[in-house]
């Protein structure tokens, strides 16, 4: 493959400029090659770039919603003409099937068109007060500059949720992207100028820990937006360095919930959806999986069998399957496998790495996982599924929920006692039943527990950028 050697570049204010750090490869996962350069943007630039952004909010929270629907709309125009550059971005830096890449971007485009309706859908109020000659108004104003980090898995959809949302407000951005996938990011900020947005109103810095450390921890900076690991979100907390809102979203060990009652199908169905889709690299995957020990034997052939079917191969052929983006991913789920195995599971399908360039691993199914196993209590974030049986609805819900994960769950079962029982009794921020999908662009997003705190998607994703303020009148 020919790579472009010269290092990408970071958006600051309408300049693009090279970074000041050390230099960093960017490697295709499905065959270990380097496919692009990024530096260090460091700490300099990074205080150039929340400059401009600071520059630029005073003029751009002044714009109309109006003005800034429009904007977001031409945007999500543009992001659509470049769907399949931006797509093969996102396959080759990350090994995503290119089927699913173009979901992505598609989705990256329904993020700014929601957003830009949503905007102009931010209303106030006025509250009663004991005095007849005294108003309060209640109104929301932007937040002001804030410094966004999104991670690799889904690199540019992710970015959307925070960008759209900001830009919705009325405030201005800073984004640093995953240093494993900076070039779909890099397109994306491309087509800022040509969608109308002002310059500074969005700034893109590239690099690893030390450029996010200088972002999250800038002292002019009003609001942190984090999506990526706990102990990552953990020291962005400790770093900073002053009282500020932050909203994080830390991924989670998401639990499987069949019981005897369900449609066996459609649990297979979705388990096989959630748990292998973008090689499990998803932090609303599907980890673990808790079966009515009536139907265990029926769901795990079936689930085997499906597993089986599996194609592996490069994102850009298409596969179910693709590579895993990154050594440690790849590590992680021969640390998990194993230890299932020597804690007494059965490996029924996978559960080894694939001798080829890149980072390749066996889509896997683990049978009879104990509750000590780390495919039980940690995060894989790979393609692999671990199954228990459980012999009473009580048990399953404590199973589930005895980690320090509470971003997502699911549920199948028919019987509605059941459905409202273990709904109710997860403790989770997002529970789908029948149906593997925990989140929907108009309704809010986000953890609990050790999953992070503050909420994306639907209003509550817009008013996370939102002050408010209650303006008594005396009159």
């Amino acid at each position: 493959m020919s790579v472009n050697v010269s290092p990408l570049k970071n958006l600051v204010g309408d300049t693009w400029v090279d970074g000041t750090g050390d230099t960093r490869e960017v490697i295709d996962p499905s065959n270990g090659e380097v496919c692009a350069v990024i530096r260090e943007a460091g700490e300099k630039l990074v205080d150039e770039a929340v400059g401009h952004a600071r520059r630029a909010l005073d003029s751009w929270r002044q714009t109309t919603e109006f003005e800034r629907r429009t904007l977001l709309r031409s945007l999500a125009g543009l992001v659509r003409r470049e769907l399949e550059p931006l797509a093969q971005e996102i396959t080759r830096e990350m090994g995503k099937p290119i089927g699913e890449a173009r979901g992505e971007v598609s989705k990256l485009a329904d993020a700014f068109e929601y957003y830009a309706e949503e905007a102009v859908r931010v209303y106030g109020r006025t509250v009663p007060n004991d005095s007849k000659n005294v108003t309060s108004i209640i109104r929301y104003e932007p937040i002001g500059v804030v410094a966004a980090i999104s991670p690799w898995n889904y690199p540019l959809e992710l970015i959307g949720w925070k960008l759209a949302a900001s830009l919705a407000a009325g405030c201005t951005m800073v984004l640093k992207p995953s240093e494993y996938t900076p070039s779909s990011a890099v397109r994306l900020f491309g087509l800022l100028s040509e969608s109308g947005i002002p310059a500074g109103v969005a700034n893109l810095v590239l690099g690893a820990g030390e450029t996010g450390r200088a972002l999250t921890s800038h002292p002019d900076i009003d609001k942190v937006a984090f999506t990526g690991s706990g102990p990552t979100g953990a020291a962005i907390t400790r770093g900073l360095v002053r009282a500020l809102p932050v909203s994080m979203e830390l991924g989670g060990s998401c639990p499987q919930i069949v019981t005897a009652t369900a449609n066996i199908d459609d649990a297979v169905a979705g388990c096989l959806r959630r748990g292998y889709r973008n090689a499990g690299q998803i932090c609303i995957s599907i980890n673990r999986v808790y079966v009515s020990r009536q139907v265990h034997t029926e769901f795990v052939d079936k689930l085997a069998a499906a597993v089986r079917r599996l194609t592996v191969g490069a994102g850009i052929d298409d596969p179910d399957v693709g590579p895993v983006t990154n050594a440690e991913i790849r590590d992680r789920y021969m640390e998990h496998v194993e230890d299932a195995q020597e804690k007494g599971a059965t490996v029924l399908v996978g559960g080894s790495t694939i001798d080829r360039p890149g980072t390749w691993v066996e889509p896997a199914l683990v049978d009879n996982v104990s509750e000590s196993c780390l495919l039980a209590t940690e995060e894989t974030f790979g393609p692999v599924v671990g199954v228990t049986a459980f012999d009473d609805i009580q048990e399953a819900i404590a199973l589930a929920n005895n980690t320090p994960a509470g971003l997502a769950a699911y549920v199948y079962a028919t019987d509605v006692s059941e459905i409202f029982t273990i709904g109710h009794g997860l403790d989770f921020g997002n529970v789908a039943v029948n149906n593997p999908d925990a989140g929907i662009m108009n309704a809010p997003y986000g953890g609990r527990k050790g999953s992070g705190h503050g909420y994306e998607h639907g209003p509550e994703g817009l008013h996370s950028y939102l002050n408010i303020k209650h303006l008594r009148i005396r009159y």
